[in-house]
């Protein structure tokens, strides 16, 4: 675990997404699991030596299963944006480790078989805060890997923990995107209000100005060229090229350079198929 302030740790060496605690007088705020469920039991064993209040809950910062799949296995109450809440009310209750490779993380863990989702069991809109301790835990939407995603902020740390917002030399997932939003999100966090802010990313660890907007140069890029194919039938060749032409932004190692051609293959697919057929409502299935 890696110490951001004396009562925040982040832990960054699992499988999937950097996880997040909280320790308060009342208890431990989690934000996001382990898609391992195995690993989220070790991580839910590690969190026991922490201290702090004796109540527990997840926070989910969206939906997606790299950091959903190992939620049940937290054993606590879990909270997330109410559009994600309806995400799992249109999955089936169990989890199954086959289907379409989407570049995501969670499929290079071995065994995972069945796994039972845990949906959230309380949900917001726009912002709800816990008071746990004398400092306040702010969640807040952010819509943009997913029209679901939220940030949690600690104004007293000049903390905030923005999920899939900016990755860390690594592909953003865009099946379920909305790039108009997410744009909008990462000027916000270049702006005077997180002036000062430790952003911790979920794909990265703590993020500098220069990753935000190397990010945000990036989804422009993305959304620039999207709009001139959208304005035409989807066409998976000119997908493939630009697959290729994003991949040079990246400094991968060869082992993850499939993985990370896979997550822009499917993203920039059913991205471009949801906006020929006109939906509203992106999907979180990624």
């Amino acid at each position: 675990m890696q110490e951001i302030t004396k009562n925040i740790q982040i832990e960054d060496q699992l499988p999937g997404v950097t996880l997040g605690v909280i320790i308060t007088q009342r208890g431990l705020i989690q934000i996001d699991a382990p898609p391992s469920p195995e690993d989220a039991r070790s991580w839910r064993a590690a969190l026991m030596n922490l201290g702090g209040g004796m109540e527990r809950v997840l926070i989910n910062l969206d939906a997606h299963p790299d950091r959903t799949l190992g939620a049940r296995a937290m054993d606590c109450t879990v909270i997330a944006h109410e559009k994600t809440a309806n995400t799992f009310r249109t999955r089936p209750s169990t989890f199954k480790a086959q289907g379409e490779e989407t570049g995501a993380d969670w499929e290079s863990i071995a065994g995972l078989g069945s796994v039972r989702w845990a949906p959230p069991e309380i949900s917001f809109l726009d912002q709800m805060t816990l008071h746990w301790s004398d400092s306040p835990v702010v969640l807040e939407h952010h819509a943009g890997p997913s029209d679901g995603s939220i940030w949690v902020r600690l104004p007293e740390e000049k903390i905030v923990f923005i999920g899939d917002a900016v990755l860390k030399n690594q592909p953003p997932f865009l099946a379920g995107a909305n790039l108009k939003a997410w744009l909008t999100s990462l000027e916000l966090l270049l702006e005077a209000p997180y002036k000062g802010y430790t952003i911790i990313s979920s794909r990265g660890g703590m993020m500098t100005t220069a990753a935000i907007k190397t990010q945000y140069d990036f989804l422009k890029h993305i959304y620039d060229k999207l709009d001139k194919i959208t304005t035409k039938k989807p066409n998976p060749a000119a997908i493939e090229k630009l697959v290729a032409s994003l991949l040079t932004w990246f400094k991968a190692p060869a082992a993850r350079q499939k993985q990370f051609a896979q997550r822009l293959r499917y993203g920039l697919l059913h991205y471009n198929a949801r906006q020929d057929r006109g939906a509203s409502a992106p999907s979180e299935e990624e």
